[in-house]
């Protein structure tokens, strides 16, 4: 199967992507707020002036931004039914009934497995769990889990970062004697399942202050509340929360959800507490990640270091082995599973990369439209495990929505082949809606705002690529496909000293919802050659401005290379970014990153 877009290119061309110019939007705050900020807070300028950039001007909500604490948690029990689940999990402990965690086969699902588990158990409970197959079983609650479980006894099940649109599924738990509690963060339908309790941020009827947690922060919700009214010392709780916190941090992180209010002080306590890590086999994990002893990872090594690691299972095989790995006891076999979750993890690096590279050589060889505002590529074969990985690294180089799907083996073929695969957006297109305004056209389909998954039959491919791109041609501007940077400040280099960047650092983490900060510094000169990193796409580039020279990082910078001959004079974006190798050297621990630049002329 060819990717087979629709061109409006004319006979004959084989049109080019062409890197489309970036907007800048500079920052309008005060040096009133700024000064204000830094004499309350004894801040240095560029961090005082980030945060006034972020409405956080006052320096009591500054200060509360921070240095989150626990206490600055929501109480659980404003979440609707929650009162109902933790009246069913209590009982079924004190009964030690047998207790299946349905989850799902990622980051957020499997750290909702450990965390619950471990809670129920410590307080003397019995809990299984079911994780389905990717490839075999799909995504979703299914019946025939159900009635296995059913089968063997069990009279309570709690899924996990799932089930919130499994109606069918959980009505027939219920047919056959079975007690469901959903924990669920993603959007439900107009019908919530009939579970005895419900608990999901997002239902309508449902007050929670914090819409974005993720999974593994509905089922801490659920473990807050249970050890709330265990009877337990206050001191031993939160001495339990502070570890929970560990895996819902990486899964927070994980599953780009906002990292500000709640899920701030989530992940900044969680990554905090990997400093000093008891579990064997997260200590394993971080070793085989690069890690040492004390050592504490960011958000954004959480991201691209630890996470893909952990879900390298559930993508190419499965993820009962990190379930595994987070509860043994075992070193060795710590080792050996967080050796096999690497292995795993370079397998799907290269079968991502071959398919990108697959769809950017037709792409090249096709008379390719890339002139739709929404994009849908099919193939042959391609790896479902890694397909949604594939759709970010499309969505970062043309700036639009995109959805790649291959062969579905999870999918009877008695009516015909069936494609399945995952989309990712940009900011401003909500994914779910569009495929809520289609509903006819799949099989089953699910997802948020940012990333959703579906299954069609293939000869409905081409009705589906016409009807996405038509959404989003009247929802989508111009402007709203061109990559855009949010600038927190002007800069100069002499201005980024180590106690700078320090107190910069300190706003982590940073990710969805609270981007590392972004610095314009104007007139810089190319100081020399450029030089070639890795496989040649990156650059190392000497800038000088207001008399210091820097090095700095250009990532993916390769196609611009004429821009940056020494003597050049540019204005350019950069970011604060952890440089673990000057670190090693010696070194202070960052660098600068360039994320855009223009010629000094073209302002």
């Amino acid at each position: 199967m060819l990717i087979d877009q629709a061109s409006t290119a004319g006979a004959g061309q084989v049109p080019r992507w062409v890197r489309p110019t970036a907007r800048w939007l500079l920052p309008n705050t005060t040096e009133d707020s700024i000064e204000r900020l830094r004499a309350a807070l004894g801040l240095q300028r560029l961090p005082a002036a980030v945060l006034a950039n972020r409405d956080l001007k006052e320096p009591a909500a500054a200060q509360e931004f921070l240095f989150p604490e626990l206490g600055a948690l929501h109480d659980p029990f404003l979440l609707r039914d929650m009162d109902r689940a933790i009246a069913r999990l209590q009982a079924a402990i004190s009964s030690r009934e047998k207790i299946l965690i349905y989850g799902d086969y990622d980051v957020d699902g499997t750290s909702s497995i450990v965390i619950l588990k471990k809670a129920i158990e410590l307080l003397g409970g019995l809990a299984d769990f079911h994780i389905p197959h990717r490839l075999t079983d799909g995504y979703g609650m299914r019946t025939e889990a159900i009635e296995r479980a059913s089968e063997l006894g069990v009279r309570l099940v709690i899924s996990v970062d799932t089930g919130i649109r499994a109606q069918a599924v959980v009505a027939h738990a219920r047919e056959l004697g079975i007690d469901v509690i959903v924990t669920d963060h993603h959007l439900p339908e107009a019908e919530l399942p009939p579970g005895i309790a419900v608990l999901n941020p997002n239902r309508p009827d449902c007050n929670y202050p914090n819409k974005h947690l993720c999974g593994a922060g509905v089922t801490f919700k659920l473990v807050q509340a249970l050890l709330q009214q265990s009877g337990l010392p206050e001191a031993r709780q939160n001495a339990l929360l502070d570890s929970f916190l560990k895996p819902v941090a990486i899964a927070t992180v994980a599953d780009i959800v906002p990292l500000v209010d709640e899920n701030r002080v989530l992940v900044r306590r969680g990554l905090t507490g990997l400093s000093n890590v008891r579990n064997i086999g997260l200590r394993a994990l971080l070793a085989v990640a690069g890690f040492g002893e004390g050592e504490v990872p960011t958000a954004h090594q959480v991201a691209f270091r630890i996470a893909p690691r952990i879900n390298a299972a559930g993508r190419m095989a499965s993820a009962r082995d990190v379930v595994e790995i987070f509860l043994t006891e075992d070193a060795s076999r710590a080792r050996e599973l967080a050796g096999q979750l690497d292995a795993l993890n370079r397998e799907r690096q290269q079968t991502e990369a071959a398919i990108v590279e697959a769809i950017l050589k037709q792409c090249e060889e096709c008379e390719f439209d890339y002139s739709a505002r929404a994009m849908v590529f099919a193939g042959d074969a391609w790896h479902l495990g890694v397909l949604g990985i594939v759709a970010s690294r499309l969505v970062e180089r043309f700036s639009r929505p995109v959805f790649v799907l291959s062969d579905s083996t999870t999918e009877g073929r008695d009516d015909g082949p069936w494609l399945s695969g995952s989309g990712r957006s940009v900011p401003g297109f909500h994914l779910l809606e569009a495929l809520e305004a289609m509903p006819e056209l799949f099989r089953k389909f699910g997802g948020h705002r940012q990333a959703a998954g579906l299954t069609l039959r293939a000869d409905r491919l081409a009705d589906f690529r016409h009807r996405f791109a038509a959404w989003a041609r009247e929802r989508l501007s111009e402007d709203d496909l061109r990559p855009t940077y949010s600038v927190d400040a002007e800069a100069t280099f002499t201005e980024v000293t180590e106690t700078c960047v320090q107190q910069l650092m300190s706003l982590g983490p940073f990710g969805f919802g609270n981007p590392a900060p972004v610095f314009l510094a104007r007139g810089c000169e190319v100081a020399g050659p450029a030089k070639a990193l890795g496989s040649g796409k990156h650059l190392s580039v000497p800038l000088r401005h207001n008399g210091r020279l820097l090095f700095c990082k250009a990532w993916n910078f390769a196609d611009r290379a004429d821009w940056l001959e020494p003597g050049a004079k540019l204005d350019v974006l950069f970011q604060l970014e952890d440089d673990p190798m000057a670190r090693k050297r010696g070194y202070g621990p960052w660098c600068l990153s360039v994320k855009d630049l223009r010629r000094c002329e073209s302002n």
